[in-house]
């Protein structure tokens, strides 16, 4: 995780070095362009700036994911055995689940992640079929979350700073999705792609 924060820490580096250098390049560009075409660069710019992969948000990483974002088998609860948990995120494919207290209210307990399957049931010699979930999950007051609104440079800030691989998304609704930092990573590779793609357009003319 350590290898690809960093290098995900260097793409966004060098993605802002090239974008300043290139804007900079055009509007810096000869004296009789600077004079004949200021105001239409000075637009243009604002256009790439208002597109770039900053305005991306959780919502269109969710967007991207499809059905499957929809929450319906994210969740397990506080009673349900750690093996049940842990065989439903081995069948779905991801590495964690939202903990849900039991009963009619199903409020957010928690969340259980791969992390704490192998700290402290493997790690610990427990038996994970007479452990409950609620027993080794990162509880609600721990638990980091993210809405839909929340930009995904910032959602990518908080998992790194947080040392965390995944974030339920929540809004007024409750939850509805859980992105992973391998989500974050292919949004900000998708985009940051887009991004050169924009100012090379730019460069040509084509803004």
């Amino acid at each position: 995780m350590a290898k690809m924060q960093g290098g995900l820490k260097q793409i966004l580096s060098h993605g802002s070095v090239l974008k300043s250098a290139v804007l900079r390049h055009v509007q810096l560009g000869s004296g009789w362009r600077q004079l004949m075409f200021v105001r239409q660069e000075t637009t243009s710019t604002a256009r790439i700036e208002e597109h770039g992969f900053e305005s991306t948000k959780i919502s269109d990483i969710l967007k991207g994911k499809g059905k499957g974002a929809d929450g319906s088998w994210l969740w397990c609860t506080t009673d349900d055995t750690v093996y049940d948990a842990v065989k439903s995120m081995t069948h779905h494919n991801v590495g964690a689940l939202v903990v849900v207290k039991s009963g009619e209210n199903k409020s957010i307990a928690g969340i259980i992640t791969e992390r704490d399957y192998l700290r402290k049931i493997i790690v610990q010699g427990r038996s994970s079929k007479s452990t409950k979930v609620g027993d080794i999950m990162t509880e609600e007051n721990k638990l980091i979350t993210v809405t839909p609104e929340t930009k995904v440079l910032k959602a990518m800030q908080l998992m790194t700073d947080n040392r965390i691989r995944h974030i339920p998304v929540i809004d007024q609704t409750g939850m509805i999705g859980m992105v992973s930092i391998g989500d974050v990573v292919r949004a900000v590779v998708c985009e940051h792609r887009e991004e050169l793609k924009r100012l090379n357009a730019f460069i040509q003319g084509g803004y």
